[in-house]
């Protein structure tokens, strides 16, 4: 085993941890699980969602579901398997309101992204992607300003944390409501975003050929 993998790996269990036990919001005392993110440690891309939902707060994973599904196939479009990116949200735990048939979801607000954010930000510097896709417009907003408009900043590069490229698109929820998930009207929406991702990670790296091949190990929180 890679010593330098095992590194990594231990670095994003112990952020893990410190997520579990995190309580700064109300949120971290009612959810069931936080989900801190899980794929490859090796990843160069990581995908950065909104919140967990109502199925990633009962088994601590996120993207699971139909977005989760519909997530897989937009990443098989461009030669991608859920385990070879990291994927994490913004926010840990499930944001939530009282509904006539028990706890729905709800958007975080602002004070739980600022929470959070510590969180994300030693994910970034753990992971050191070469590309972050950030997936709806709270994603989008938390990295480039409240003003943003996701439909007038998709498919255009910016620059991230740690002057890593940043892409914003749409997230898979709502294009599940616009497409019902017909992934030929999925790639009409979203396809020329998701192939500069992919021309920008098969741009020559000086040290892409260190990134261990065939490695997956996968980090829940």
């Amino acid at each position: 085993m890679n010593p330098e993998l095992d590194e990594r790996a231990a670095l994003l269990q112990d952020a893990a941890r410190r997520v579990d036990g995190c309580r700064r919001c109300a949120i971290g005392s009612q959810r069931r699980h936080a989900v801190f993110g899980e794929g490859n440690p090796y990843a160069e891309l990581l995908l950065i969602g909104e919140a967990p939902g109502e199925s990633e707060d009962a088994s601590a994973r996120p993207f699971i579901g139909r977005s989760g599904k519909l997530l897989e196939k937009m990443l098989a479009t461009i030669s991608l398997r859920r385990e070879d990116v990291f994927i994490t949200s913004i926010v840990k735990c499930r944001p939530t309101l009282p509904g006539p048939r028990g706890l729905k979801n709800r958007a975080p607000d602002a004070r739980e992204i600022a929470h959070c954010r510590s969180y994300l930000d030693e994910q970034v510097e753990i992971l050191q992607p070469r590309v972050i896709l950030a997936l709806g417009s709270l994603a989008a907003k938390s990295f480039l300003g409240k003003q943003t408009m996701i439909s007038k900043e998709r498919g255009n590069w910016s620059q991230g944390p740690l002057g890593i490229p940043l892409m914003v698109t749409f997230h898979p929820a709502y294009l599940l409501r616009q497409t019902g998930g017909e992934i030929e009207a999925v790639k009409r929406l979203v396809g020329p975003d998701l192939h500069a991702v992919r021309a920008k990670l098969d741009e020559p790296s000086s040290n892409k050929s260190e990134r261990p091949v065939g490695i997956h190990a996968k980090i829940r929180g």
